[in-house]
């Protein structure tokens, strides 16, 4: 080193010396952050966004790995206002989209979705509807290229990444014949851990006594209860409600309706059960995290 001093040089020395030890530093810090990134649990929690859409359902499952299941569409566009907020402006794919049944306060909304996301499945139970919302969901299902229709059936699981999972618990039969759509409404029990979701659709009390005494009881325990029917006096039955024994019980229903949902008579055996009450009446879009091992309200 020409015309450096044996100080200078030695000062010259150690200031090389540290930046090599701090380029190897941070190398080793990029390498940890990687390896960690790429070895480290999915700590994302499974989200259960129940949707506040007036007077009808629509529920949006976010999994532990970024699966999207819609469940039900509302009766209008409400729907498509909802979505945006809960998975963001950028993501416009739905995985599976579910139709409960064929009435329109849970379908009317499914067709804006087609037209606004990427749809690769759909289920439905099987059962029609001579109504004109029904009829243009069936078109636009038909003409969505790439969407794979299935009909639900007790048995089938849909598997949502990272254990979790969605069961068909009914139709446990062919019901394309019924003339009553809510009989035909579609079951699924969320599960994640050691936590779990009943999502009813217009599931009345007959299916409800159904469900209880064809499936082993610990089948149906369930943390969170959508209620059937956006509180209807004709679902949330007694025995229901021992059954899943939930710790909470969501009724999805619009204020001021004209169907006096939720009924006085759901009301009173939920409070006398002993389970929280939550309705999108009072508290809009209502959404749960499970992290596998315990639900908060967030």
């Amino acid at each position: 080193m020409w015309g450096l001093s044996d100080e200078h040089r030695i000062l010259l020395v150690m200031t090389l010396s540290r930046i090599r030890w701090g380029v190897l530093a941070v190398l080793v810090l990029v390498n940890a952050v990687i390896l960690y990134g790429v070895l480290r649990p999915n700590t994302q929690p499974l989200r259960i966004s129940i949707l506040d859409v007036g007077q009808g359902d629509s529920i949006l499952i976010q999994s532990p790995t970024g699966v999207n299941v819609l469940v039900d569409g509302g009766p209008d566009r409400s729907v498509v206002r909802e979505l945006p907020k809960r998975m963001g402006p950028l993501d416009r794919t739905i995985d599976l989209m579910v139709e409960t049944h064929p009435d329109k306060d849970h379908i009317a909304g499914l067709a804006d979705v087609l037209e606004m996301y990427e749809v690769k499945n759909f289920m439905n139970p099987g059962v029609p509807n001579d109504t004109n919302v029904f009829a243009r969901l069936v078109a636009d299902v038909e003409k969505e290229p790439g969407v794979s229709v299935y009909t639900a059936l007790r048995g089938q699981r849909i598997h949502l990444g990272d254990g979790a999972y969605a069961d068909v618990l009914y139709p446990d039969h062919d019901v394309s014949r019924l003339r009553a759509t809510n009989d035909a409404s579609i079951v699924l029990q969320v599960v994640y851990g050691e936590t779990s979701f009943m999502l009813t659709g217009d599931m009345p009390s007959t299916i409800e006594d159904k469900l209880v005494a064809s499936v082993s009881p610990e089948s149906l325990k369930s943390d969170v209860l959508k209620a059937g029917h956006h509180g209807s006096k004709y679902s949330t039955n007694d025995g229901w409600l021992r059954a899943v024994a939930p710790s909470t019980v969501v009724i999805s229903a619009g204020k001021g309706n004209t169907y006096g949902h939720p009924a006085p008579e759901v009301l009173a055996r939920v409070q006398k059960f002993g389970a929280r009450l939550l309705s999108t009446i009072d508290s809009g879009t209502i959404i749960f995290e499970s992290d596998g091992h315990g639900i908060r309200q967030k």
